[in-house]
Formats: structure tokens, C-alpha cells, sequence
């Protein structure tokens, strides 16, 4: 019997998801702001046969915000000249519902879907960092329910404009001057609380059905929008048993909305130290943990938890018993929190953890040891597959493809050649239908 395959994507941040990744010796410290530096990373993950390229976005920080925040690329325009120097791996990009236009989002994926020839991914967040309010003339986040209602609308319309154009639509008959065939293109005429767009959308129908769509709530309303419209769900999780009770629930939610669980991915976000030794990985995540600049630390922390002041407190208290609601990322501040209390960390020692991977697992051990602990998590239900989060680029990607891919390879657990061209293709989803298709005959 087959095993079951493991999805791996490669989640971009910057130089690397540790906030001291730029100062590492091996690191281009500038690598944020050059394509060459993402071109080499792509071309690395490709060769592996990873699923996707994963990137995060953002749009504001402040002056102690992690550096890959700072200046970096907009992801739409960074994946779309990655399309061109690669030919099979997915490329998946974050952006925000909050503060965009449906009709926008639409035509921006739908061309990059296109343009990569059916490789593209709309990872879909309604914005955590409470400041993107004040850059698009508003004071404050709409309320965190809200923002999720807003979303929903919003991702409908999106689908319905990828809906314009039937498969077989443009015609394009030189000899008849037939370009289209009007029966086949659908104006959206849609109106509700949040949108009204008439469509129809100015870009034909996608190489793989429509673009991937992406998730990544964990709080209530995160777990029902993302059970509801995702195809992929990204989240954080720290130990085995929170992974297999989010699987189970986020299964046991989309299969109530009459969808097929297996067409629904878990990917859990993971970063792992690789070293000939487990000693010698955890050498280098130390390495790591010395170049942290204690305020911007201090102040990751802080931005995590809703804005707490925590320069009150010494690095040695625990965190205080008492720590105000957040109208951004409430599933994360919980997580960061139950991480504390759990294992009673200081306030030093919890923004050095949070500092590699922002609250997601961190793994450490030889390339045999890091195949156990995702084996482990695959075989017992609490993953499909994995974000990888890297600590620092290039280098912690080229030892994961050069010396853990093969171990997966060999147990049967991932991939040795791409299965198609298109991410759906490597995801094993099935192309969805367009809300015109005629219905199948009975």
C-alpha cells in the first residue's frame, strides 16, 4: 500500500524566519531586497520538488518590527518574475482582504496563475497587524468577527469573477473573426453588505480551474472560514496532540460544509536545525539566539501579545496574569501564551523562543532525525504536510533538500518527480468547476 505523500512548502520571510537570520555569517545580509537572492532560493526548492514557495506580507511595521519586515518586495510582483525562471513549483502569496478590492485580487492571481502556467496560490489573511488601518484612512481595524464576515463576501466574489470566462470561451476563429463566444462570459452582478462588483473579470479562466487558495486562522472564526473556502490551511501548532485535535476539528468542520476532507490540506508551520549531530543543530540555532538584539526581542514579544508594554517587567518574570484582548492575531496570542505558561518561561526566554519561528514548532537533530519528527506527525494525523521555515537562506533549504529529502524519497513519504505541472497537480487536488459548467447527466 502507497504511503500516504507528504506536501512541504517553503515559507519566505526575508533573509530567514529567525530575526537574527541577516546577521548570520553566511547570510546576505541585503538578500530581502534582491531577486537574485529569491531566484537561488527557488531554483533550490524546485530541485527538491517541493510544493510551493510560500510568501508572507505586511503593510506596516515599526522600527523594532523583525527586519524581514522592514523593506521587502510585494509578493505578487516578486512571484511573477520568479513564474519565469521556473517551471514547475508552486507560488503562493499572502494578501490581505481588509485592504483590498475583490476585482483587484481577482485579476492580480489570475494573472499570475497564467502567467506560471496554473502555479498559483492566494494564501488569504484579514490582516493582523493592527497599524494597516492607519495606512489606508482608517483609525482602527474593523472588529476582528467583522473582519472575517468582510472576508467571506470578499472571497466569493473573487471566485465568482474567476468564474467570468467558460473554459472554451475565446474562441479566437481568425477565418470567422469569432474572438469569444458571448454565451460563455458571465457578468458577476453582485451585491451584498460589503461588495458590489458587476464584472465580468478581463482575464480568461484559470490553467488549473482556479488559483489555490490558502488559510491560516486557528481562532473560531479562522477554523470556519478556512473549513469553508480553503484548500490548503496553514497554522501553528507545538506539540503532536494540539496538531491532531486542529486536524481533527478543521476535517470534522469542512465535511459539515459538504466538502471532501481529504481535499482539504493541513500544513503546520515547522523550522528545522540540521547538524550531524543533534548537539551540533542545537549549536546552531544558539548561534542564532546570541545575535538577538534583547529590544527588538523584547518588542517582537510585545507585538504579539496586542502591544503589552513589557519593559515594565524584568526578562526574568513570567509573563503577568493579566494580558488585554487583541483585535489582531488571537489565535497566535493564545498559542505564545499557552507556550509560556506551559513550560514556565520567563519573558527573556519567551521572546528567544518566538524569535526563531514566531510561535510555530522548532526541530532539531540529524537529517534522520528530522525525517522521525515529520513522519511522526504525518502518520498520526496531525499534519498533511509542512510549511518549512527556515531559520536562514540559503543554507538551512539547501541541507534540508540535499540531505532530508532523500530519507522522505526513500520511505515512500514524498515525491521523486512533480506529478504535473500545475500546484493543484502537486497538492493531488482536483480542478473545481465553474459555477456555469453544466450539470453531469444522470
Amino acid at each position: 500500500m502507497k504511503k500516504k505523500q507528504m506536501k512541504l512548502g517553503v515559507f519566505l520571510m526575508g533573509t530567514g524566519h529567525h530575526i537574527a537570520s541577516w546577521r548570520h555569517p553566511h547570510v546576505q545580509a541585503d538578500g530581502c531586497e534582491d531577486f537574485a537572492f529569491f531566484h537561488k532560493i527557488a531554483k533550490i526548492a524546485e530541485k527538491g520538488k517541493l510544493d510551493m514557495l510560500f510568501l508572507s506580507d505586511g503593510l506596516s511595521f515599526n522600527e523594532l518590527s523583525h527586519p524581514a519586515e522592514l523593506v521587502r518586495f510585494e509578493p505578487i510582483t516578486l512571484l511573477a518574475a520568479l513564474s519565469v525562471v521556473t517551471s514547475h513549483i508552486g507560488l503562493a502569496a499572502t494578501a490581505t482582504t481588509t485592504y483590498n478590492e475583490p476585482f483587484h485580487i481577482a485579476r492580480k492571481f489570475s494573472s499570475l496563475d497564467h502567467l506560471s502556467k496554473g502555479r498559483a496560490a492566494w494564501n488569504v489573511v484579514t490582516s493582523y497587524y493592527e497599524d494597516e488601518a492607519k495606512n489606508f484612512s482608517q483609525d482602527a481595524h474593523l472588529d476582528h468577527h467583522l473582519r472575517y464576515e468582510r472576508a467571506k463576501e470578499f472571497v466569493e466574489v473573487v471566485k465568482g469573477l474567476w468564474d467570468s470566462w467558460e473554459k472554451d470561451a475565446l474562441v479566437r476563429d481568425k477565418q470567422s473573426g469569432v474572438y469569444f463566444d458571448p454565451k460563455k462570459l458571465h457578468p458577476l452582478n453582485h451585491k451584498g453588505k460589503y461588495f458590489s462588483v458587476k464584472g465580468p473579470l478581463n482575464s480568461s479562466r484559470s490553467p488549473q480551474g482556479r488559483p489555490v487558495l490558502i488559510q491560516a486562522g486557528s481562532s473560531e472564526d479562522g477554523v470556519n472560514f478556512a473549513a469553508q473556502i480553503a484548500d490548503v490551511i496553514f497554522t501553528a501548532q507545538q506539540t503532536l496532540e494540539e496538531a491532531q485535535h486542529f486536524y481533527r476539528k478543521v476535517k470534522k468542520k469542512a465535511a459539515e460544509f459538504g466538502r471532501n476532507p481529504d481535499e482539504v490540506i493541513i500544513m503546520p508551520g515547522v523550522s528545522p536545525y540540521i547538524g550531524n549531530t543533534e548537539q551540533e543543530a542545537r549549536e546552531k540555532y544558539e548561534q542564532l539566539q546570541e545575535l538577538i538584539v534583547p529590544e527588538i526581542g523584547l518588542a517582537f514579544l510585545s507585538d504579539y501579545l496586542g502591544g503589552i508594554d513589557l519593559s515594565r517587567y524584568s526578562l526574568d518574570d513570567p509573563l503577568p496574569d493579566e494580558i488585554p484582548e487583541t483585535n489582531g492575531n488571537k489565535s497566535r496570542r493564545k498559542l505564545i501564551i499557552d507556550l509560556a505558561r506551559r513550560e514556565n518561561l520567563t519573558i527573556g526566554e519567551l521572546y528567544k523562543r518566538i524569535a526563531g519561528s514566531r510561535g510555530h514548532r522548532i526541530i532539531f537533530g540529524t537529517p534522520e532525525q528530522i525525517a522521525d519528527q515529520l513522519e511522526e506527525w504525518i502518520i498520526h494525523e496531525g499534519a498533511d504536510g509542512f510549511n518549512l521555515m527556515f531559520p536562514y537562506y540559503p543554507d538551512g533549504l539547501s541541507e534540508f533538500v540535499d540531505q532530508v529529502i532523500p530519507i522522505l524519497q526513500e520511505r515512500g513519504l514524498f515525491r521523486k518527480e512533480y506529478e504535473g505541472t500545475t500546484l493543484r497537480e502537486h497538492l493531488g487536488l482536483p480542478e473545481p468547476e465553474s459555477r456555469y459548467s453544466p450539470a453531469p447527466s444522470q
